[in-house]
């Protein structure tokens, strides 16, 4: 199976899977791929707090144009996991040089499915398409030549949990701020803050995660509740299984200068039923004056406003307010702040221990950590503090390589899913796999490419010693006559200018007769005489 998450949420998401007893896990790019049962499916899709959705794949092959594409859609037997009665729709996500328009590709992949339908029950019988809300969700997958389809298992996106009944103008997505917290390691054992609370995502994410709730709980229904084989008893065991809730030994605080969006947080919180572990208030940035009381330093996250979708009359003093604050009121306490502006990040004034690239709302965004002490950074460091963070970190890079053609076959004739031979390797992938190795070896150890050693200049200080060893006769091309039009403007060259060409004297051209540039005078125009001007 394929969880898709969002950028810079791969490593948790994977962990998440571990501890459900997902097995062969390995993080790619924006999703994660194991394997297990149709127990493991239904908890990936109720218990993952940073997955958009869970991927099925059924049918693996290779198609190098949109005629073998159809060819090899109709080929399948859709009778398994569609009927008459039911609806389907397509998603496409193509990263191919041939198959460049997604649209076309859901087109061509619907008439596969269609036609196959026609051609064994008859003419007018077929599935019904449908865009929003169908029985059977296709995803297709398009990596060069190599196409995936796969049932989506979670219908609508993982991160609408069910609990939301209002929002703000700009909330942030629930999957990111699940994933934030878990990336701060903050698991409900020390306070936890934000005063910037919004909606209160942040707040119902951080209370679900101390209490042990199920995110997915709170969903009326899930795609794989359609299929052939669905199971509502095994679903509502691992609804119903309570083994992991727990009281949480510390309160979560959350706060915003708009009595609106306070109001909005409130009926997202009772919406959620974690209000007993939530305190509320209004209350602007700049009137907090002691950090929440609990005995111990918390974990802050907040998602201020980044001046795209919500702005405030001064953007620089609000973040510069959030530095001060940070540093005299929170002391002691991990502050993770995301923001798509960094010159606003920059306004802060602390030196970040992480920054790492995230996405929130379709923004390139960036989350950083700030590790807030008291006095300065020498004095910290000399009594052993250190601005690392216990957050887990990225995993090995061997881990986020992408299937070779003999994996990527082996795999898909392992499932049952068909296949054709997989292509050979292209020189541009033996291209892309040397520049990754020759990157990694640093810069004063890479080779330089052919267009380098093509226009390394030949003398002075920069030049390759073995450059004025080289017999450049050998290799010289064969002069050719010049065109008319190189011969016509050899002859308009001043000779003056070309005789100094040849000396290592600096060249001089002779002063023409009269001025080098007539003034126009104003009221002159192109074809008047000298007399009209």
């Amino acid at each position: 199976m394929v969880a898709k998450t969002l950028q810079g949420l791969e490593d948790v998401l994977a962990q998440e899977l571990r501890d459900l007893g997902a097995e062969n896990v390995m993080p790619g790019r924006r999703m994660v791929s194991f394997e297990g049962d149709l127990a493991m499916m239904y908890k990936a899709n109720v218990c993952c707090r940073t997955a958009l959705s869970i991927l099925k794949p059924i049918y693996k092959f290779i198609a190098k144009d949109a005629e073998s594409l159809y060819e090899m859609v109709k080929e399948y037997d859709w009778s398994t996991v569609l009927s008459l009665d039911k609806t389907f729709s397509i998603d496409t996500v193509s990263h191919s040089n041939e198959f460049t328009h997604s649209r076309f590709v859901t087109y061509r992949v619907k008439d596969g499915i269609v036609d196959f339908f026609k051609d064994k029950f008859g003419p007018d019988k077929r599935p019904g398409v449908r865009l929003h809300d169908a029985d059977v969700m296709i995803n297709v997958h398009i990596d060069s030549d190599r196409i995936t389809l796969s049932l989506n298992s979670s219908g609508e996106s993982l991160h609408k949990r069910g609990y939301r009944v209002a929002q703000t103008e700009a909330p942030i997505n629930e999957v990111l701020a699940a994933g934030i917290i878990l990336k701060s390691g903050w698991r409900g054992d020390c306070p936890l803050v934000d005063p910037m609370c919004g909606s209160g995502t942040f707040l119902i994410e951080a209370a679900l995660i101390a209490a042990g709730i199920k995110p997915g709980s709170f969903r009326k229904d899930f795609a794989f509740e359609h299929w052939h084989d669905f199971d509502g008893e095994l679903l509502d065991s691992i609804i119903n299984d309570h083994s992991d809730r727990r009281e949480p030994a510390f309160k979560i605080y959350g706060a915003d200068i708009s009595p609106k969006a306070v109001a909005i947080a409130e009926r997202n919180i009772m919406s959620a039923g974690v209000d007993e572990w939530v305190s509320l208030r209004i209350k602007p940035l700049n009137k907090w004056e002691e950090a929440p009381a609990g005995g111990v330093p918390g974990v802050l996250v907040t998602n201020p406003p980044y001046g795209e979708r919500i702005n405030v009359d001064d953007m620089e003093a609000l973040y510069s307010l959030i530095g001060t604050k940070l540093k005299h009121v929170f002391t002691g306490y991990h502050a993770w702040i995301i923001s798509s502006n960094e010159e606003y990040l920059t306004r802060i004034g602390l030196t970040p221990s992480v920054k790492e690239p995230m996405q929130n709302g379709g923004l390139d965004c960036e989350l950083r950590e700030f590790v807030i002490f008291e006095g300065e950074k020498k004095e910290f460091k000399r009594a052993g503090g250190t601005l690392k963070s216990n957050a887990p970190r990225r995993s090995e890079r061997n881990e986020r390589r992408r299937l070779s053609d003999d994996e990527w076959k082996n795999d898909a004739r392992r499932r049952g899913m068909g296949g054709k031979e997989a292509r050979p390797a292209r020189r541009g992938d033996r291209d892309e796999r040397r520049s990754d190795r020759e990157n990694s070896r640093g810069r004063e150890e890479r080779r330089p490419s052919r267009l380098e050693d093509k226009y390394r200049p030949k003398r002075g200080a920069y030049a390759r010693r073995d450059d004025s060893r080289r017999d450049r006769d050998d290799n010289r091309p064969e002069e050719r006559p010049l065109s008319e039009a190189e011969q016509l403007l050899s002859r308009r060259r001043n000779p003056d200018a070309l005789k100094g060409l040849g000396s290592p004297k600096r060249p001089s051209i002779p002063r023409p007769e009269g001025p080098f540039m007539r003034t126009r005078r104003r009221g002159w125009k192109r074809g008047d005489s000298e007399e009209n001007a």
